[in-house]
């Protein structure tokens, strides 16, 4: 795909504490690769990637494709940068929440991120799928993948063990994410919930539809 040549730019927020491997995560999904080397992000960064995604029916069958533009914001965990962070929640549609599996903290500071979140982000149920990554530091591993799950689960949200080092689960869970933030766009009818920018196939952002108002809230 060309510059411009897509159906939807859709923008995903990467959250966790410093040091759980977001920049890492990120960088494997686009480039596919590992350093070990990065240094903690100051602020806001970002990348991109362009990939096709196809719903499935209720028949299994895949529809049309849907070139999508992805922009994967990677953000500072550190608490000195949290105002410029929360800044960005509400532009972002969906959220790829990280801690690491080897820092008991960072699972602990899950709550309150998804407490950030709910205050800050489009509405106060956004798309989330949370990452325990390093999963490929067994040795040093310090939560459990049952107590892991079961915040998800309470939470309502998807649970991948992911690992940068090695790529495990890092498509699975942002294609995961993609896949939520397809579904929600098809079914809800008051698309005020989403952000500027969005642009479906005629060029039209949602907000320049005909018949389609932007309000405030969140009824999906």
């Amino acid at each position: 795909m060309s510059d411009g040549d897509y159906d939807y730019l859709i923008k995903f927020l990467a959250l966790g504490d410093s040091g759980v491997g977001k920049t890492s995560v990120l960088y494997q999904y686009t480039d596919g690769k590992f350093n070990s080397k990065f240094i903690t992000t100051v602020g806001i960064d970002f990348r991109e990637k362009r990939v096709v995604y196809r719903a499935s029916g209720l028949d299994g069958a895949l529809g049309r494709g849907q070139r999508i533009h992805l922009q994967l914001w990677d953000t500072a965990g550190q608490e000195r940068f949290r105002s410029l962070t929360t800044a960005f929640f509400r532009d972002a549609m969906g959220f790829l929440l990280l801690f690491d599996l080897t820092n008991e903290q960072s699972f602990l500071n899950v709550r309150n991120w998804i407490t950030q979140l709910q205050m800050h982000a489009y509405c106060d149920n956004p798309d989330i799928v949370l990452c325990g990554n390093k999963s490929d530091l067994e040795d040093q591993r310090v939560v459990k993948e049952e107590e892991a799950r079961a915040l998800a689960e309470k939470y309502g949200v998807p649970y991948f063990e992911t690992s940068a080092a090695n790529g495990t689960n890092i498509s699975p869970a942002i294609e995961g994410l993609l896949d939520l933030i397809m579904k929600r766009m098809e079914r809800c009818v008051d698309k005020s919930w989403v952000p500027e920018g969005v642009v479906r196939s005629n060029g039209l952002p949602f907000a320049d539809r005909p018949g389609e108002e932007r309000n405030a809230g969140c009824s999906c």
